[in-house]
């Protein structure tokens, strides 16, 4: 019998062979896994390689990019388009928010060449034992390729497809560019595509303000944006994102203190919108529908950008001038009370709103906030006549009794209540009112204005749109009042009749006779008495005078009696006006057709660039989402000097001091404005503007309507110390409508205000009340800075020295104080037969008032 040590002598040889046979099993094992795989990968390749789309044709592959509006000095209006995406570079994104990325969604993106095999290893252990086909193991790569080529259908197939497509996009790409491709593809929930887009829509901030908290946010959306999104679940936004600072953490992308500081950070859930620079929504839907006719469906997807020809500061002040300039009218005609009646529990209002019932949250939520209005609540009424109110934010606030006391009870449109003694005559706690926000601090009782306004600029050198409030909030009434808006003119009309008499022989100095008219219509069997505003009359007036006093029977007169209807209407047809403005009969005089303020802001800005007919414009060029250039507006332009290109030798001084290299052009900047004798190489193919009236007649009519500005109907505008003004201010039939047009070399302004349903405005609300006043604040602003801009005296102009009371010229015999002067064209000084001197039978200089304004009164349509 054999002892054991004799049996493990004997085995211990074979010891090592049975290790050698393992060991080669096993190599021989992997290298058969190893070219089964390389097999099964090759299969797979060549089964799916012919399928595949080639990697470079993600760079010719469209994002859909909305359309973006802006000023013609780069403020973003407006973005326009179902999905919103903001295109970035990678140098763009933040580390923070590139580590929050690769964190939550592919922590070995960097180092892998498009397909993790840790992740695919983990995707078929999970399949082998759970039989789930879960999508784990996309890296960022073949996410891309995913959401460019292929479809979300949880199959191998498509994983393969994914897997080599991620492979060949890192072929063609570097790390950087598939980082922001990925970032710029990427759905975000509520309409953000892309992570620039959705920084703006849950924080509105740009990218490069995002916090480590805010990043990982954004990254916790991707899985399930519905879901995840901090609008729609906070407390799913929060849990995704504490995951994502727990990655960030363990990955050693932020430190311990970042990382607890982040987790205290609360979670924002309020929606942001656009990040809008400047406010322009009626010419964003002007420009909106063009783009619609030019480029279809496309204009929403295809990442236009047009920019208009808005400037942003005369924007600025038309939205600022049409609110306040509403706001006050308001004011004026009496409190209507508060927008609701809150019956709540005592208790709450002195408890923080979050702590509130749900359902009384709910009563003091949801009522609109018009323009810069905001929603309060008060809760206390105090001993000194203030007023504690509460915003829908929580935010307290104190109403002081300066800010209350202007409330008088509206009544009806002609008649307001007393005025108010004490805080309970006109606040009641649980009232729900509008209060605006102060320029010195603090807040103020307001109230939406019922009334409209409209507000546009046109440059008179091209017609170009500087500016154009079409109404008091788009949100609320998106009815464009500067350009659907056909209302009576009344005197505001009247420049345009005297620049028609003066073509035909009629000068400053004509008498006019403002007397009592009568005009019999057979035709309507009625009567037509039109009146002056004060229902005085004034007896013979100077033509000057009449325009500057707005005097309604001289006008007639003038209209009918020197030049007529006909030379009338063929006379301003080239201004622009359509036949609704220019009816055929005498209340043509009183401006009793209906002009849009766009119409009269075109009419004016001939009297405003010395005589040329420009045609209003808003579109200055239209750019591909590759900013190629697909149209730029080619306007006709104002240049005197390319009509008459004898250059005087003043023009030639002019020429020799302007900048003559690019480093004088830059210290001079946009206020160099070359003209056609400084740089005639800019002017040589340029469109001109096509001349209407003489430079004379324009003249004329400037110069007397700075008269209106200087003593009449306009004189509150001498408030802002420019003696480059000129104006006229307009009141229509039984105070419907009040205006005022005003302009100098570098603007032609309208302000219109009325009620969209025609009703009349009120008692004393006229042009020189109610638009002059817009007029001047929106001017204040849109010329601040600006040089004196005013026509110089064309070449056969002459100034006269006549007699005030006959027009005449003046010899030794007339008194002194009878003498002035008056300017005429050359040829067409009046020639008068000496008269003995009378008496003013009407005594004008005791028996005239000023009044806010003439206005035409009712009358049928009578024609001559």
């Amino acid at each position: 019998m054999q002892s054991s040590d004799t049996v493990e002598t004997a085995d211990a040889p074979a010891r090592p062979r049975r290790r050698i046979r393992w060991a080669l099993g096993a190599c021989g094992f992997l290298i058969s896994a190893f070219l089964a795989l390389v097999a099964s990968v090759v299969g797979a390749w060549y089964f799916v390689a012919p399928g595949l789309p080639a990697a470079e044709t993600i760079r010719e592959i469209p994002l859909q990019i909305p359309l973006r509006i802006y000023t013609r000095d780069g403020r973003l209006i407006e973005e326009v388009g179902e999905r919103r995406r903001i295109l970035i570079d990678y140098y763009e994104l933040k580390p923070v928010l590139v580590n929050a990325f690769v964190a939550a969604e592919d922590s070995r993106f960097f180092s892998h060449p498009g397909v993790d095999p840790i992740g695919i290893l983990r995707a078929a252990v999970n399949y082998l034992s759970s039989g789930s086909r879960g999508q784990g193991g996309s890296t960022i790569t073949q996410q891309l390729a995913r959401d460019y080529f292929l479809t979300r259908e949880r199959l191998f197939t498509r994983k393969i497809r994914e897997a080599f497509l991620a492979w060949k996009i890192e072929q063609e790409f570097s790390k950087e560019e598939i980082m922001a491709l990925f970032l710029n593809k990427m759905f975000f929930g509520q309409r953000a595509y892309g992570v620039a887009a959705a920084a703006q829509v849950y924080f509105g901030k740009p990218l490069a303000g995002v916090s480590v908290a805010e990043a990982a946010t954004l990254a916790g959306v991707l899985p399930a944006p519905s879901n995840y999104n901090p609008v729609r679940s906070p407390a799913n936004a929060r849990m995704r994102r504490d995951y994502v600072l727990g990655r960030m953490h363990d990955l050693d992308f932020i430190t311990a203190a970042e990382y607890e500081q982040a987790l205290l950070e609360p979670v924002v859930s309020r929606l942001h919108g656009t990040a809008t620079e400047m406010s322009a929504p009626y010419v964003a839907e002007m420009v909106r529908r063009e783009m619609l006719k030019r480029y279809g469906e496309a204009t929403y997807s295809a990442g236009y950008k047009v920019v208009t020809t808005l400037d942003s500061r005369m924007q600025q002040s038309a939205n600022y001038a049409l609110r306040n300039g509403l706001l006050e009218f308001a004011r004026r005609r009496g409190y209507r009370g508060p927008v609701a009646k809150l019956t709540l529990d005592p208790q709450l209002y002195d408890q923080p709103l979050e702590s509130w019932p749900e359902e009384a949250q709910s009563a003091f939520d949801g009522w609109p906030e018009p323009a810069d209005l905001r929603v309060a609540l008060v809760t206390t009424l105090n001993d000194d006549d203030s007023a504690r109110i509460m915003l829908t934010d929580g935010q307290r606030e104190t109403l002081p009794w300066t800010t209350l006391s202007w409330a008088r009870p509206y009544v009806d449109d002609e008649t307001r209540g007393p005025a108010p003694e004490k805080v309970g005559d006109v606040l009641a706690v649980g009232d729900v009112v509008h209060v605006m926000p102060l320029a010195r601090g603090g807040w103020a009782l307001a109230q939406a204005p019922l009334a409209q306004a409209a507000v546009v600029s046109l440059d008179p050198k091209d017609g170009a749109i500087t500016s154009l409030a079409g109404g008091y909030d788009f949100s609320i009434s998106k009815f464009n009042r500067v350009t659907q808006a056909s209302r009576q003119p009344g005197s505001a009309f009247k420049p345009f009749l005297y620049s028609a008499a003066l073509e035909h022989g009629n000068t400053p100095a004509t008498l006019l006779l403002d007397a009592p008219v009568v005009i019999n219509s057979s035709e309507l069997e009625a009567v037509w008495r039109p009146v002056n505003y004060t229902g005085r009359f004034y007896g013979e007036q100077r033509l000057r005078e009449a325009l500057v006093r707005s005097m309604n029977l001289a006008s007639v007169r003038l209209l009918l009696n020197n030049t007529g209807i006909g030379n009338t209407v063929r006379h301003l047809e080239p201004f622009g006006f359509v036949d609704a403005t220019l009816i055929r009969n005498g209340s043509l005089a009183l401006g009793g057709g209906n002009a849009t303020p766009l119409d009269m802001a075109q009419a004016y800005a001939v009297f405003a660039n010395g005589g040329y007919s420009v045609k209003p414009y808003v579109i200055d060029s239209i750019f591909a989402a590759d900013d190629s250039e697909l149209y730029r507006a080619a306007p006709a332009i104002v240049c005197e000097l390319c009509e008459n290109p004898d250059a005087t030798e003043v023009d030639l001084q002019d020429a020799q001091s302007a900048p003559q290299d690019l480093e004088q052009m830059a210290e001079f900047g946009e206020e160099y404005r070359p003209d056609a004798v400084e740089a005639p190489s800019l002017y040589a193919d340029v469109k001109l503007a096509p001349r209407i009236i003489s430079a004379q007649n324009a003249y004329l009519i400037q110069d007397m309507m700075r008269d209106v500005i200087r003593r009449g109907t306009g004189r509150r505008a001498r408030v802002l110390g420019r003696s480059d003004l000129s104006g006229k201010t307009g009141t229509s039939n039984d105070r419907r409508d009040a205006w005022f047009a005003g302009f100098n070399g570098d603007m032609s302004a309208i302000v219109w205000v009325g009620y969209d349903d025609y009703r009349p405005l009120g008692p004393g609300e006229e042009g020189s009340r109610t638009a002059l006043p817009i007029w001047i604040e929106f001017a204040r602003g849109a010329l601040e800075n600006a040089p004196l801009n005013q026509m110089a005296m064309p070449q056969d102009i002459v100034s006269v020295r006549i007699s005030r009371s006959t027009g005449c010229p003046a010899d030794a015999s007339v008194p002194p104080e009878d003498v002035m002067f008056e300017i005429f064209r050359l040829g067409n000084v009046p020639v008068c037969a000496r008269q003995e001197t009378q008496d003013d039978i009407f005594n004008l200089d005791e028996a005239f008032e000023f009044g806010e304004e003439d206005e035409p009164a009712a009358q049928p349509d009578i024609i001559f």
